[in-house]
């Protein structure tokens, strides 16, 4: 398949903080390039949830207009949307059937067949089924097998993971998304959009949780021996840190916010005890001195907490002590210093920060690397995966469509990041390989890696930031 006839797909972020659009496209070594990216402040969205729908359509304009103004060319109609919020809940069943034709071999359909059956499960009223995720399948008497299409037998089966919401705050989301003018092709549950973009094929193997603190929410999703065990939502992250700054030393809330990104630490025994910040005074009263060692406790106890309820999670599961590839932070609140340390100490598992870099791109594009567009990276792979599984039209029959090139689009999304793009030295230019070399090399790579991908997302249906030196006394303007 050439490149043009790549679909032109969109993640939309609609979270607590923030609303984010990204428009990618695969280049022909299976990578995702960024063809236009917009973000907006969220506004009328609490914990994940839609509180007002005409603060949060007005957030997704901004954030469509800007990715639009980014890349002029581009029309965007349909894009897939990421959902959380604390009313996710999520529940095993187990599903068997008996095939009509034992002479064929087990297909796609058969499988299609059996998770339709799932969407006769009973769930509380109100709620509704968002995803439903095979884990591991039986054929006849063989137990635990990964892929069954090809396989002979009369009976299958298999272990479903079900994600349900509450059906009215779905139609919320929806109806932000269809007025402002958009389709909503799919939407994907936030910690499994974020998986796909942070994960490789050795953290799906070894076991992994990924812990995506967001601004309103904290999602979670658990995988081990290559099958997604768990997921939860958990109602604390970015946005409660600010407030209990704010009721804590008395400052406003956009001070407490500057203070948390700009001198905020996880550990408190890290913070420098002789360092201040110093406060402007409200309409006249003298300024207000904080010390950074007060603002480091107020962090790590709600940090702790949130912590508290991962290993909670992994308690349920019997995953506590089994996981050999550790925690994978990701979302904005991953940006906190010395946040590794304290999910290792409060854990006793290995962290690390989760960057959405395995499917993309480099140039323009690594001030995207930040763990907090993983789920708009995720959601992008989302709408691959819908592709390459025929599931999804081509570009230019109603779908997003650029008018001319990505080549010629680069500089015009460079710009609008600017500031954050790195640039590349004569000597790395020239010990590059050459484009034959990346082609054999890419290819190489990316069969088995389309293939895990291909695997995850049928099972599954979002730069750190710069360490500071020790502050000196600073005064907040």
């Amino acid at each position: 398949m050439s490149k043009n006839e790549q679909p032109i797909i969109v993640g939309l972020d609609i979270g607590t903080t923030k609303v984010v659009a990204i428009a990618g496209r695969k280049n022909e070594f299976g990578k995702v390039e960024i063809l236009g990216y917009g973000r907006a402040d969220s506004a009328g969205v609490s914990h994940g949830v839609v509180m007002n729908i005409e603060k949060c359509i007005r957030s997704i304009e901004q954030a469509i207009e800007r990715c639009i103004l980014s890349n002029p060319n581009l029309e965007i109609k349909e894009v897939y949307v990421g959902i959380a919020g604390q009313h996710i809940k999520s529940l095993q069943t187990r599903g068997d059937r008996v095939r009509t034709n034992v002479e064929s071999e087990i297909c796609k359909d058969d499988i299609d067949l059996l998770v339709s059956d799932q969407y006769k499960t009973y769930i509380p009223a109100g709620d509704q089924i968002i995803d439903i995720i095979p884990q591991d399948f039986t054929v006849d008497s063989t137990a635990y097998v990964v892929d069954p299409i090809g396989m002979s037998g009369v009976k299958i089966g298999a272990n479903f993971h079900i994600i349900t919401g509450d059906r009215n705050a779905i139609r919320n989301i929806k109806r932000c998304v269809d007025k402002s003018k958009l389709v909503t092709r799919d939407l994907v549950l936030q910690p499994l959009a974020s998986a796909a973009a942070v994960m490789n094929d050795e953290d799906l193997e070894a076991g992994v949780a990924i812990v995506d603190i967001g601004g309103g929410t904290t999602d979670m999703a658990v995988f081990y021996d290559g099958i997604l065990k768990h997921t939860a939502v958990i109602p604390y992250a970015g946005v409660n840190i600010t407030n209990d700054i704010r009721n804590g030393l008395g400052v406003l809330r956009a001070q407490a916010e500057q203070m948390k990104v700009q001198f905020g630490t996880a550990l408190a025994d890290e913070a420098n005890s002789n360092a201040y910040i110093t406060i402007p005074g409200l309409r006249g009263l003298p300024p207000k001195e904080i010390s950074v060692k007060n603002l480091a406790h107020i962090i790590q106890a709600r940090m702790q907490e949130i912590l508290d309820y991962v290993v909670y999670h992994l308690k349920q599961i019997d995953l506590d002590k089994r996981l050999y590839g550790g925690i994978i932070l990701t979302g904005g609140g991953a940006q906190l210093k010395h946040i590794t340390q304290l999910t290792e100490f409060v854990t006793g598992l290995g962290a690390r920060i989760g960057y959405p870099n395995e499917h993309l791109a480099g140039g323009h594009v690594e001030s995207l690397m930040n763990p907090m567009y993983s789920t708009c990276i995720g959601l992008i792979l989302r709408g691959y995966h819908d592709f390459e599984n025929g599931r999804m039209r081509f570009a230019g029959e109603g779908g997003n469509y650029m008018h001319v090139t990505e080549a010629e689009l680069k500089p015009a999304v460079a710009e609008m990041l600017e500031a954050e793009q790195p640039q590349q030295t004569e000597e790395e230019m020239q010990a590059a390989p050459t484009h034959e070399e990346e082609v054999e090399r890419a290819s190489q790579k990316m069969r088995k890696r389309n293939e895990n991908v291909k695997r995850l997302f049928d099972g599954l249906k979002g730069k750190f930031m710069k360490m500071f030196e020790d502050v000196e006394d600073q005064e907040i303007n």
